[in-house]
């Protein structure tokens, strides 16, 4: 065999071993450059086969009459941009009078056939503008988040969504949110990416780990307050309603609502106001709502009204004061009593892993994206971590979490511990951690002598 011959075999077999054993640098290396050919070349005659072409204009036709030429083709969508990405390829197109962005969602799978991608999702950006974003292979199966993301105060990457693009918890956006999962659907894992990102923001954490703390109390010293029982968790709920009032009242006091201010300027929530005079954001992370909502007894019941009307409360009225809520569980639907759903109607932001039956996808997504709750029935069991996410807008994605250990989250609240706000209106619940204290040398052992 000639070298040539050597040369272009080892290429082959470089690509075949790259591709699978690491698809991300297969893409990077062989695949972008292929994908982008054959996107350019079999463009025009998918969109033709997909029912994506339009007609000639008249003026276009009497143009050829008249130069007494050919009658000119259908015309596709116009390509504004194609641009490489880290896991595939981004196409944005102008779309043509009298097309319709929901033709070209429609084809979305018939283009993931025609271009040999992955998978293909599309959204419009504006008014005659899509976006296709084509991914190359699997970027779920093992996820790999960008070493860059938005350095955003309140905008916290947590997970990487199916067409590689990031997922944000972006609390200004979506101030509440409601993740559900089953056990052992990673729900645990995300609640850890979550709070390792919040971990090196100028953000108090606030747990309420109805399991005896076994959750968030090993990420205790980045905590500002944390309660592991129904009793402590409802204190701690009326000290943060109590504070949410204090914070209302700073603001009424820094307003300026004089007339020679800019209404820009006129403060309606706590990131209205200078710098300076800012209360510190607080984010509260329940882990598992049940055990809040359930109740055996009357002294019980009792105390879960009152849990379940502060964060009723909280939920209603906390975004402009600068308190966000992160409430996990199985299952959260009418069965725990009243007020249940008044609350997770509060809460925007929606998140499903997987999930034991079908009633418990419509509590998370039913109200706000019904197409999701296939989506979420069909995850499988051998894939923990994967999840839906969705909003009020009725948009929703399947996205997965990195794998963080609880390890690795304790070293990330350890070395970031010094971010941890001493709240006045919470040193009560703030954590307690002996074991973290100085252990004195040990003495020397004395060796025993022989009998």
């Amino acid at each position: 065999m000639t070298g040539y011959t050597v040369a272009l075999l080892v290429v082959v077999a470089a690509a075949v071993l790259l591709r699978w054993r690491r698809p991300a640098w297969y893409w990077m290396s062989f695949g972008v450059t292929l994908a982008a050919l054959r996107v350019a070349v079999r463009y025009t005659s998918v969109m033709d086969a997909c029912g994506l072409t339009v007609p000639p204009s008249r003026w276009r036709l009497m143009l050829a009459r008249l130069a007494n030429r050919p009658v000119p083709n259908s015309r596709a969508p116009r390509i504004l941009r194609i641009r490489p990405t880290r896991t595939g390829l981004v196409l944005r197109l102008k779309l043509r009078p009298g097309q319709d962005a929901f033709d070209v969602a429609a084809a979305t799978d018939r283009f993931r056939h025609s271009f040999a991608m992955y998978g293909v999702t599309s959204r419009e950006l504006c008014s005659g503008v899509v976006e296709l974003r084509m991914t190359g292979y699997d970027v779920l199966k093992r996820v790999q988040m960008p070493a860059k993301t938005d350095p955003a105060p309140m905008r916290i990457p947590v997970a990487l969504r199916e067409d590689g693009a990031v997922h944000y918890r972006d609390y200004r956006a979506v101030p509440h949110a409601l993740t559900l999962g089953a056990t052992e659907s990673g729900k645990s894992v995300y609640q850890r990416n979550l709070v390792t990102g919040l971990a090196a923001r100028d953000v108090a954490l606030v747990g309420i780990d109805c399991k005896q703390g076994v959750e968030l109390f090993p990420l205790a010293r980045r905590f500002s307050a944390l309660a592991d029982n129904a009793d402590t968790a409802a204190d701690l709920l009326d000290a943060l309603v109590a504070h949410m009032g204090d914070v209302y009242q700073l603001i009424r006091a820094h307003q300026r609502i004089t007339a020679d201010t800019p209404d820009a300027e006129i403060a309606s929530d706590i990131w209205d106001l200078p710098e300076d005079l800012r209360p510190v954001p607080i984010v509260v992370l329940v882990d598992e709502v049940a055990e809040l909502a359930l109740f055996a007894n009357k002294a019980e019941e009792k105390r879960r009204d009152q849990i379940i009307t502060s964060l009723a409360r909280l939920a209603q009225l906390g975004r402009a004061a600068g308190i966000y809520l992160e409430i996990c569980g199985q299952r959260f639907g009418s069965e725990l009593g009243k007020g249940i759903t008044m609350l997770r109607a509060q809460l925007t932001g929606r998140t499903a892993h997987r999930v034991n039956d079908e009633s418990s996808a419509n509590m998370a997504f039913g109200d706000i994206a019904p197409d999701a709750v296939l989506a979420a029935v069909q995850i499988p069991t051998d894939a923990p971590g994967i999840a839906v996410t969705g909003d009020s807008s009725g948009g929703w994605a399947r996205i997965r979490a990195p794998h963080t250990s609880l390890r690795q989250a304790v070293n990330i609240c350890n070395r970031h511990a010094d971010r941890a706000p001493d709240l006045p209106e919470l040193a009560a619940f703030r954590p307690t951690l002996p074991h973290l204290a100085t252990v004195p040398a040990p003495a020397a052992e004395t060796v025993p002598s022989a009998a």
